[in-house]
């Protein structure tokens, strides 16, 4: 940090807190997966947990956005440009990732392989954080996209499809790469979370304090 640079704008917590609620919302449907490949087993309880969790990320990104609309919005006049070529760039990212797990799904059901499914949609949505990382110079996502395709894969190459406890049999694709998708963006979401925390105290200190050192 140095003296003179520009202060923190409200629309970059906006922008943690979006990415919060992404996490938040995706994390909770891999859950939900998880569930479903236990075929009965705990599932009241699993789906009150899963969502519990899912609320609380999404209490803790609207703290984020509450906090922002405090915040100045000033800085380059550039930026309304700038964000919507980010806009634009995420939608054409999105995109891919939706084309490429129908794809994959099409493929999976017609040579009758639809137990891969899970597996490779948490590969292509590991996938898709690298370039997401790029584009918000957010670090942490390589580690999320590398998460999720060595969660994936580690489960293709050494669980097999379906586990047998007595007469109940369980999904153990589904619910191995579900369960463990969401605790990966879960974590990731609380990651953001803390970091918007730290970026919003910051900003607060920018404002109350001219004087104070300031974001590059």
């Amino acid at each position: 940090m140095t003296e003179g640079s520009n202060p923190i704008p409200g629309v970059a917590i906006r922008g943690m807190a979006s990415g919060v609620i992404f996490m938040a919302f995706f994390g909770t449907l891999w859950a939900f997966m998880g569930v479903m490949g236990l075929q009965g087993w705990g599932t009241a309880l699993l789906l009150i947990i899963a969502v519990a969790i899912g609320a609380s990320l999404f209490i803790g990104a609207g703290s984020l956005t509450r906090a922002s609309r405090k915040l100045t919005n000033q800085g380059l006049k550039s930026d309304s440009r700038f964000s919507k070529k980010i806009k634009l760039k995420f939608n054409l990212i999105f995109a891919g990732e939706g084309i490429a797990t129908f794809v994959v799904v099409a493929i999976c059901n017609a040579i009758d392989r639809s137990e891969l499914i899970p597996i490779l949609i948490a590969i292509i949505v590991g996938v898709h954080f690298f370039p997401l990382a790029l584009l918000f110079q957010v670090r942490l996502y390589y580690i999320t996209g590398a998460l999720l395709c060595l969660h994936a894969v580690y489960t293709w190459l050494f669980v097999p499809v379906n586990i047998s406890f007595g007469d109940h049999q369980i999904l153990a694709y589904m619910s191995i790469v579900g369960f463990g998708s969401a605790i990966i963006l879960w974590g990731t979401g609380l990651a953001v979370w803390l970091l918007g925390k730290n970026l919003q105290s910051t900003a607060v200190i920018q404002q109350s304090s001219p004087d104070a050192p300031r974001i590059q």
